[in-house]
């Protein structure tokens, strides 16, 4: 081999391997780039990598009456108002109205047509209470009158006051430790519900602010 074309082979092979090696390097930017991606899918919604774990849904808030709700529904049937009771001498709905609920003790109530099925004058407390079956503690349950604690003394009892329930609206309610969250002196009311979603008689209890006149 003359020296013109020893020259010209080097040359070639320069070529070549400067060719493969800008391949190499198109590739592995390539591969680079797909995984920067996926890192950024993995970690994404606006997470951030450094910060806590996610926990959502509301899992650290607490319980509530309406979470309780769709684990302890209420009897079809309510039953009579307890012993002792005294009826409402003059309630704004008297027995027979229909009334319009404006209540969420359960999913479907508010809005829900009723009719009144009895009125009464007592003190209605909200309780928080933790069910005799093992279910999850119930916060601020709406509600329970004066009649269905067990000897409660005078009324109205204080916020605080720890009670012992005599009301059987759901299960594990009745025997249950409870303490008074509020209690309000409004007259109370019975209700018989027929809505698409529910139908209930002498469901306990409605606070008069939570109805409205129907129509």
């Amino acid at each position: 081999m003359n020296r013109q074309n020893a020259l010209a082979a080097v040359a070639l092979a320069s070529a070549l391997a400067l060719s493969a090696c800008g391949s190499d390097t198109a590739e592995t930017g390539e591969a680079t780039a797909t995984v920067t991606s996926s890192s950024s899918d993995h970690t994404g919604h606006g997470t951030d990598p450094d910060g806590p774990a996610d926990t959502g849904h509301g899992t650290d808030a607490a319980p509530s009456d309406g979470a309780e709700h769709d684990a302890h529904q209420h009897p079809a049937d309510g039953g009579p108002a307890p012993e002792g009771i005294a009826e409402a001498g003059d309630p704004a709905f008297p027995v027979g109205t229909d009334v319009i609920l404006a209540a969420d003790h359960m999913p479907g109530m508010d809005g829900a047509a009723a009719t009144v099925s009895g009125a009464f004058d007592t003190t209605t407390y909200s309780v928080s209470y933790t069910p005799t079956d093992g279910g999850e503690p119930v916060v601020d349950h709406r509600w329970v009158v004066h009649e269905e604690l067990e000897n409660p003394g005078p009324a109205p009892l204080p916020d605080g006051t720890e009670v012992v329930l005599r009301a059987a609206h759901m299960p594990g309610m009745d025997g249950a430790t409870a303490t008074i969250d509020s209690s309000t002196q409004e007259t109370v009311y019975m209700v018989d519900v027929h809505s698409e979603n529910m139908t209930m008689t002498n469901h306990k209890w409605v606070t008069e602010s939570e109805i409205r006149p129907a129509g």
